[in-house]
């Protein structure tokens, strides 16, 4: 009995879920970069919704925002070490 030809359980997998959703934000304020940053990997790219986990309307409010604090310089378009 070997554990590696057993099947891997994928319930057991953490279910991912739309914390905009779950919380009722309806608006997401491109003023507040300590939000956004959550929503940005080390390099200042946006994290796509499969890591994240939010659905496809709030991923795009997401990445308008974080365009927009691009352009009014409160995040930056690239970096080397953001976090």
């Amino acid at each position: 009995m070997t554990l590696m030809n057993e099947p891997i359980n994928r319930d057991q997998q953490q279910k991912k879920y739309c914390r905009f959703k779950k919380n009722g934000i309806k608006y997401i304020d491109y003023k507040d970069e300590k939000f956004l940053l959550k929503f940005v990997n080390e390099q200042g790219k946006i994290l796509p919704r499969r890591l994240t986990g939010t659905s496809l309307k709030f991923q795009k409010k997401i990445s308008q925002a974080v365009k927009r604090a691009r352009h009014i310089a409160l995040l930056p378009y690239v970096t080397d070490s953001l976090k």
